[in-house]
């Protein structure tokens, strides 16, 4: 499997800014891995919240992860400020495909990029539900046709 090549901030459709932290970093003086999947956590969340489609304690449509992929080309460190694009690459009947690429300050190529993919269930009974129609009009927005 060859390893994809990184995107340019042109390819994604939103941005969110992340400060780095000084306990990012690791014992090799860069952010450790696992920091870029709750940055990955932090641009979809914070953009469904700010797009009004998602309300963490009432919404009867919930997405749970099902899968993640990150792929690393360039070392990000505290204090670097990180620029989070995301795009949708895939709308489905209940699911949804996320690529989100982290930019490390004003750097023009991503330092690591990845995907997030969320299944919609029911807040109770966990059972998979369409994607309610607000945040398919939300997705659709920023999807990108491959």
């Amino acid at each position: 499997m060859s390893k994809p090549i990184p995107q340019s901030r042109s390819a994604y459709r939103y941005f969110r800014e992340i400060t780095t932290r000084w306990m990012d970093n690791d014992v090799y003086a860069h952010v450790n891995n696992v920091v870029y999947y709750s940055w990955f956590d932090t641009v979809v969340n914070g953009w469904l919240l700010e797009q009004e489609v998602l309300d963490f304690g009432q919404s009867p449509a919930v997405g749970l992860v099902v899968e993640t992929n990150c792929n690393y080309f360039s070392s990000i460190a505290f204090p670097d400020l990180v620029h989070a694009g995301l795009r949708v690459a895939h709308v489905g009947t209940s699911s949804v495909r996320y690529e989100v690429g982290l930019f490390a300050n004003d750097g023009p190529i991503a330092s690591a990029q990845g995907h997030f993919v969320h299944v919609y269930v029911d807040r109770v009974t966990r059972r998979l539900v369409p994607l309610p129609p607000e945040l398919r009009r939300a997705l659709e927005a920023i999807e990108v046709r491959q």
